[in-house]
């Protein structure tokens, strides 16, 4: 994986429904495809993303080969809590890209 884009506040009222997005840079190969020479381009996909809030988990979206390059998410969740949101998305090898943001509640 690449690189991942979250856009979400930085702060919310406590009680507000906040919406956040993210989108990862990653090619989501099948292993259906062939390159310009006729070999078969190895599969390589994330099959999970999950996202937790202060310590919980708050969104979870598994993912198959037939999901787009560069993935798109976008879900809501309650401002509760000051706190930071982990996103980690695993591919099929069981490696995992982990980006991070705060959230805070006033």
């Amino acid at each position: 994986m690449r690189t991942a884009r979250i856009v979400m506040p930085k702060t919310a009222k406590k009680g507000e429904i906040i919406e956040i997005k993210t989108l990862v840079t990653h090619p989501m190969e099948t292993g259906y495809r062939r390159d310009d020479m006729g070999k078969a381009i190895p599969r390589d996909i994330i099959t999970l993303l999950t996202v937790q809030y202060a310590g919980e988990e708050v969104f979870r979206m598994d993912m198959f080969p037939g999901v787009a390059a560069n993935p798109f998410a976008a879900f809501t969740t309650i401002a509760t809590e000051t706190g930071e949101l982990v996103f980690t998305w695993t591919d099929e090898k069981g490696e995992a890209h982990v980006e991070k943001a705060t959230l805070t509640v006033t």
